[in-house]
Parts: structure tokens; C-alpha cells; sequence
């Protein structure tokens, strides 16, 4: 079984300790924990980098078996969901983006198994017809903080589940996640909601006529396995 995972990008290396002359180029990188998570629960990864098209495309849904679309430090343009830019918006990916919506878009289509996180989560949403909140401290009143200053290791607030199918994949109807976004969906479009925290945010969607077709707002691979055993379970139904 093989899992595709998108990976983040930076225009600069970190700075190097070497006393040889090693300046800051580009880089792809990914998480380990997102990839030491996939493996655990007896899959392996495929990393894809940001760009890519079609014959990428074409690869992924012909020789793997499901798709995450992990998180980053980066928004979506508001183009994507039909809005100006009306509130803060970080650092913006074109091909990044690009590539996961197509990926989203795809496997919606034909019912692909689909994890989304984080910036992942907010993809499907957009993927799906919704849209998002630029920034949640300034559109959305009363809202908890949502980046949190403490180790994202550990959680932050707590998150309620309204779908017995979740509650039986944690073994709860509240968890505790992190939570190190400023944006948030705002409209699901085709998605339910299965989870929000207290304070009404979107923190967890699904694809109701989709098998695995599945967004979280935190970043599973930092606190747990339960996400990752549901993915790997429902791809193991489809085989």
C-alpha cells in the first residue's frame, strides 16, 4: 500500500553551521512524523513535490492508493473560492496549490482515499465549492487562538465530534489537538462538518457519499495514530 503526501517548500535552506562556503538554495521538504505516521499503520510513502501536472497527477491515481494533503506555511489566493484579498494572507504557492486542488478535485471525483490536513483540510474544503476565513483573529469574533504559542506537540483546545464515525476512530466524543492556523473554512460546499472546536471554528469535514474522503484542521501526526489507522483501514475495505 502506498501513500502520496504533498510536501511544503522554501525559497531559502536553513543556514548552514559548515565553515565551507554552503549558501541558502531552495527547498522541498516534509515532516517525518507525517511519514513515520503512514508507516506505522503498515503503509509506505510516496513524498510529491509542488508542481508537477498532469503525467504527476496521472501517476499518483495509477500506482498509489490514497492521497494526503498535508499542511504548510502558506495560504490559498482567495481567487480559488471567489474573494479578494480582504484580510491577512501569508505566503502564497501557485504550483503548490495548483496541485492540490487538482489531487483534491480528482479524488473526490472518483472516490480516491482523500486525507486532509491542516492546509490540507482547508484545500478539500475549497476543492469541494466552499471557502475560507482570510484570518480568523480579525473575521471571526470571540474566536479562541487558533496559533498556538506552546510546543504543537501537545494540544491546545478541544475539539467535539458530531459523527459517530469519528467518535469511534478516537474513541471519544472531545479530543485535545493543536491547532497552528490562522485561517479556518467558512463554507464546506459539498462536506459536512464533523467537528468544531468550542468556539464554532471548522475543525474536521468528510465527503458524505465517499468511503474516505476526510479533513482535520490540526496536525494529526504530532498527537496521535487514530486518523492514520481510519485511512489505512477504509483503503483496506476498497482492495
Amino acid at each position: 500500500m502506498i501513500i502520496a503526501i504533498t510536501s511544503d517548500r522554501r525559497a531559502e535552506s536553513p543556514p548552514s553551521s559548515s565553515k565551507n562556503i554552503r549558501p541558502a538554495r531552495p527547498e522541498i521538504f516534509l515532516s517525518e512524523h507525517l511519514i513515520e505516521k503512514v508507516r506505522s499503520c503498515g503503509a509506505e510513502v510516496i513524498v510529491l513535490p509542488p508542481g508537477g501536472g498532469d503525467r504527476l497527477i496521472e501517476w499518483v491515481f495509477e500506482n498509489c492508493d490514497g492521497i494526503i494533503i498535508s499542511g504548510g506555511a502558506f495560504d490559498i489566493d482567495p481567487s480559488h473560492y471567489g474573494q479578494e484579498i480582504v484580510a491577512r494572507i501569508d505566503r502564497l504557492d501557485v504550483d503548490r496549490t495548483a496541485l492540490e486542488l487538482d489531487l483534491a478535485r480528482r479524488a473526490v471525483a472518483v472516490d480516491f482515499p482523500l486525507l486532509g490536513v491542516c492546509g490540507g483540510m482547508q484545500v478539500l474544503a475549497v476543492a469541494c465549492g466552499g471557502s475560507l476565513f482570510q484570518d480568523i483573529s480579525t473575521q471571526i469574533e470571540g474566536a479562541l487562538e487558533h496559533e498556538q504559542p506552546t510546543d504543537p506537540a501537545q494540544g491546545w483546545h478541544g475539539v467535539k465530534f458530531s459523527s459517530a464515525r469519528w467518535q469511534r476512530w478516537f474513541g471519544a466524543d472531545t479530543i485535545q489537538v493543536n491547532s497552528t492556523h490562522h485561517q479556518s473554512v467558512q463554507d464546506c460546499g459539498e462536506l459536512d462538518i464533523v467537528g468544531r472546536s468550542s468556539d464554532g471554528i471548522i475543525e474536521a469535514i468528510e465527503h458524505p457519499q465517499k468511503d474516505f474522503c476526510v479533513g482535520v484542521q490540526w496536525h494529526p501526526e504530532l498527537l496521535g495514530i487514530e486518523i492514520f489507522k481510519a485511512m489505512i483501514e477504509a483503503i483496506g475495505k476498497k482492495r
